[in-house]
Formats: C-alpha cells, sequence, structure tokens
C-alpha cells in the first residue's frame, strides 16, 4: 500500500535488506556515548547497514555533560557517520544546566533547527519521520512536514520530558504553566501515527494520556552483548586507575544530574567511611557534577572519573564488586534507567533504589537488591550486606535478563515496526 503523496515507497524486503527512507529528527545522536543519543545512533547505522536510505537533523554532539564535544563547534554544520548523512544545528548551552536551562536547551534546538528540519523532509520526502522524546518541541515541524510529504510518524518516547521537568524541580509546578505544557503534549501527541517507548508501565502512562493501547509499542532499551559480558575483575584497569587489588568497589556510571539522586550515594560513603576497603567510584558528566564533587570533599574513599570511552565500557563496568543504581522517589517510573543493560551484562551484583511496585523493581525481582529510594539507612545496610556475599544470588537471573534486552533482538523490532508503518497501513496494524 502506498503513502499518500508523490513519493512512490517501495518498503518491502529485498534480499538482505530494505528500500526505505527514513529521517530521524532529534536533539541527541552519535557520537555521544550514552543516554539517547547513544540508542538513537545504533538504530540509524543499524538501518543504514540493512540498505535504509538515513538522514539525521540533530545537535552538536553534548551529552552527558552539556557541553560540546571537542572537534565539534556548536553551529550549523553537515557531514555523516556510518552511512547516514547528518545535519547538526546550535542549540543554547551553560554549564551546569539546571533548573529552566533543562527547558532553554532543547527548546532553542527545536527553533534553530526547524527550518532545516522542514526543507531536509521536503527533499528526502521519507515514508517515515522519526521522532525521540526529549525533546517533544521539535514535533510540531515534524508532523506538518510529514503531513505535506505523506510521511507516517513515529515518536521514540524515551522520558516523559514534561512530566519529569516537574517532578524533579526542572519548573516551577505552577497550576496554569502544568495546563499548558500538558495541552502542548495532548495536542503533538494526537497526530503521531505510532509511538515506541522502554516500558510496559511507561507505555501504560501513555495510554492514561488518550493514546489508543494499538498505537504504542515497547522495545526496552538494549546492551550490545558482544561488547559487555561477564569477565574475571579487570585488575589492569584498577591498577591504571590506582585502585587496590582487594579493594570493593561500589559503582555508579552514567549520567550525573538531579533525577539521579546521587547525593544519597555521597552519605552512603560518609558513613561508610571508616570502611577502609570500601572505594565508590562515580564516573560520569552532567550537570550535577561539581555540587557532588563538593559534598565529598574531604572523604578518601570517594573516586570521581570521567564518563570512560565505550570501547572500553565492558571492562569497565566488570572492574567493581557491585554497581549501584540510585534515583529519586518521583522519577520512578518516568523511565526506566538506559544504564541498566550494561550492569545486568557484566554480571556483577546491583543495588537498585526504585519501589518494589515500580516495573523497575518488578523486572529486577530475584535478579537485584531493590532498596527504598533517597534512603542512605537502607543502601549503608544493602552495602555491608554484600561485603559478606552476593545476598540476592542473582547472576543467573542477570544474565537472563541481558539477554531479554540483547541489541540484536531490539534492531529486529525496530526494523519490524518501520517496515509495517511504511507499507501505509493503519497504526494499529504494528504488531
Amino acid at each position: 500500500m502506498a503513502l499518500s503523496g508523490s513519493y512512490p515507497l517501495t518498503s518491502v524486503l529485498k534480499g538482505d535488506g530494505l528500500s526505505l527512507r527514513v529521517f530521524f529528527y532529534c536533539m541527541n545522536y552519535s557520537p555521544e556515548p550514552t543516554g539517547v543519543g547513544r540508542y538513537t545512533g545504533d538504530i540509524g547505522s543499524y538501518l543504514a547497514g540493512r540498505g535504509v536510505a538515513v538522514e539525521v537533523v540533530t545537535a552538536a554532539p553534548h551529552y552527558p555533560g552539556w557541553k560540546v564535544f571537542d572537534s565539534f563547534r556548536n553551529r550549523y554544520s553537515t557531514g555523516s557517520i556510518g552511512g547516514v548523512t547528518l545535519s547538526r544545528c546550535p542549540l543554547l548551552l551553560k554549564s551546569g544546566m539546571g533548573g529552566i536551562w533543562r527547558l532553554l536547551a532543547p527548546l532553542t534546538f527545536a527553533i534553530t533547527s526547524a527550518p532545516v528540519a522542514f526543507w531536509r523532509i521536503l527533499r528526502m520526502r521519507p515514508a517515515v519521520v522519526f521522532c525521540v522524546e526529549p525533546t517533544l518541541f521539535v514535533a510540531p515541524v515534524a508532523l506538518l512536514a510529514a503531513k505535506l510529504v505523506g510521511a507516517r510518524t513515529l515518536l521514540h518516547v524515551q522520558d516523559f520530558e514534561i512530566d519529569a521537568a516537574f517532578a524533579v524541580g526542572h519548573v516551577s509546578p505552577k497550576r496554569w504553566l502544568m495546563s499548558l505544557a500538558s495541552l502542548f503534549e495532548r495536542l503533538c501527541w494526537r497526530g503521531v501515527d505510532h509511538f515506541v517507548t522502554i516500558s510496559g508501565r511507561m507505555a501504560e502512562q501513555i495510554e492514561c494520556k488518550g493514546i489508543a493501547g494499538g498505537r504504542v509499542s515497547i522495545v526496552r532499551n538494549w546492551v550490545d552483548l558482544a561488547h559487555i559480558k561477564p569477565a574475571a575483575r579487570s585488575r589492569s584497569y584498577r591498577a591504571e586507575l590506582g585502585l587496590a587489588d582487594d579493594a570493593f568497589v561500589v559503582l555508579y556510571s552514567g549520567n550525573l544530574g538531579p533525577k539521579q539522586g546521587l547525593d544519597v550515594v555521597i552519605e552512603a560513603a560518609r558513613r561508610l567511611k571508616d570502611l577502609s576497603n570500601v572505594t565508590f567510584v562515580i564516573a560520569g558528566e552532567g550537570p550535577s557534577r561539581m555540587s557532588l564533587v563538593a559534598a565529598a570533599a574531604g572523604l578518601g574513599n570517594v573516586r570521581f572519573l570521567p564518563l570512560q570511552p565505550y570501547e572500553r565500557l565492558g571492562d569497565f563496568l566488570g572492574l567493581c564488586d557491585l554497581h549501584v543504581l540510585p534515583q529519586l522517589a518521583a522519577a520512578g517510573d518516568l523511565v526506566l534507567p538506559s544504564k541498566l543493560g550494561g550492569m545486568l551484562a557484566s554480571g556483577r551484583p546491583i543495588i537498585v533504589m526504585a519501589e518494589k511496585d515500580t516495573e523497575l523493581g518488578r523486572f529486577l525481582d530475584g535478579a537485584a537488591a531493590v532498596i527504598t529510594p533517597e534512603d542512605p539507612d537502607a543502601l549503608v545496610a544493602s552495602i555491608r550486606a554484600h561485603l559478606v556475599d552476593d545476598p540476592d544470588g542473582g547472576s543467573e537471573r542477570r544474565l537472563a535478563l541481558a539477554n531479554e534486552l540483547s541489541r540484536d533482538a531490539a534492531m529486529a523490532r525496530f526494523e519490524e515496526i518501520l517496515t509495517t508503518l511504511a507499507k501505509g497501513g493503519p497504526a494499529h496494524a504494528v504488531p
């Protein structure tokens, strides 16, 4: 079935590849090593490798440090990566990026990129326009341009951007402002043909916001099992970082932002500072880094590291004795943390701070210690228990869950969804 519009679409499988055009309009993309940019980059490069024509309008790589990467400029530019054609547009950034600045960055990207995305969609005439939340600010332009060329639209909901902004305090929760934001969300979502999100609870929340269940698919964030796998503890990596071979290392690796609630980890380190064999390693970038470093001043058992290169992530995740995954209680079901896949694939024990009735708590049942969020007493007690043994005994369960999150399965699922959409069938026909 052809789409309305003049572009003659062929979207059936051809041999080992697809004859298909997909346009990505997203603020984050490769070579960002973590978060939404890495996942969207994986999808784009996979599709390009399958013969799909892929074009992207995005910003200069800047996450998780909210600072433009070396060798890039915060300005308009073009290029390619992994067989994908890219147009990059500037956005407003500053050190810290807290509060209202977390909304100004995506808003300015939406403004600067709007004419570029609109023109490129008209030129490319894609079968599917693929947007990512965050940021929803690009949706109006994407929806209008897609309608003009007869393209279907897909929104990949990685985060409830608006809900999270109020929940973690980026924006003051004034009633009129919340009503206005909710109206904007509803108007944008109404025009989207299909949604993909990363957890069952998030899919339920999308349906609660008025989207029919047949328009929502779930593809959990994935992990490359060929890149991250269980291995013996890396002595060479420990030596390189100055970590004693017999140290018990508690590791957090990822974004350092307010939603992660990392203050509780610093407090746990303070309470355990007399245990000379316990070292906390916090690796990453983000707006909370400076305040966390200040809070840990004088604690000899806390080490801060930059985000480690993705090429070495498997070894890095394997150097610890225990992973810790904190988050604010208010953010419990707003997002399923993307770093979880790597933690599971490493095979190491995990402490997760989440309510047991959240999807994260249920998903990890039997594979990790699930403790009360924002509770330093619970975190200290769990770390002490892990000093003796893995109290959950969940290594097999962790690896089984990692297999469920494999990159290959996720890519095949996206290919299936995009192909069905591109055929021009009704949105509820997506399997």
